[in-house]
């Protein structure tokens, strides 16, 4: 049976196809503001690709935010739809959490506009700090505290290089360690202060 992957919570457009837990393929490149016109369509070539049947897809994972306001209401959109209409599982990640690089100790960064970050820190499948907004200056007084950690997401905003890591691939090694959701009652996370 096949899993689909959908993140949109950032930049990027994220979309992979699994099968048996084993990433297939992955597409994932900059769409700012055009998520909703690619997802679907971008989604429906790796379908196509592999001859998957929509009866096929046994599970949906979905980045839940924080994030992008929009984008993350594309992607949860679009997994609840899937999820409703085969009958299949869905599973939300937080899409800081899929950022993080592989086993390492990972600080989990997406701009939160306004002089702040959303932050969350992970190693492995351990939470080491739970997701929330803090002060970029707060951010990297963190960073530098922990120089052994990796800092993941597009952190350019705070000066920093970027650390590539691949979403999709760390969201389906989460998917033994995630809580199914009824679809109709997944929301977003949108963090406020």
């Amino acid at each position: 049976m096949y899993t689909v992957l959908l993140d949109s919570s950032n930049t990027n457009l994220s979309v992979g196809l699994a099968r048996d837990n084993l990433l297939l393929e992955c597409i994932s490149y900059e769409a700012w503001q055009q998520q909703s016109e690619y997802m679907i369509p971008e989604l429906n070539k790796l379908l196509e690709k592999y001859n998957v049947k929509r009866e096929e897809i046994s599970a949906v994972m979905v980045a839940k935010g924080p994030g992008s306001y929009t984008g993350v209401r594309i992607a949860i959109t679009i997994a609840k739809t899937i999820a409703v209409a085969l009958g299949c599982r869905l599973y939300p990640v937080s899409s800081l959490r899929v950022q993080k690089d592989g086993k390492n100790p990972s600080i989990c960064l997406i701009n939160a506009r306004s002089g702040r970050s959303y932050i969350g820190v992970y190693e492995g499948n351990k939470v080491l700090l739970e997701d929330q907004i803090m002060k970029n200056d707060e951010v990297l007084k963190y960073i530098n505290d922990h120089p052994s950690y990796s800092v993941c997401g597009d952190v350019r905003y705070l000066g920093l290089e970027i650390k590539e890591t691949n979403n999709i691939l760390e969201m389906l090694s989460l998917k033994d360690a995630l809580d199914e959701v009824n679809p109709l009652s997944l929301k977003p996370v949108y963090m406020k202060d």
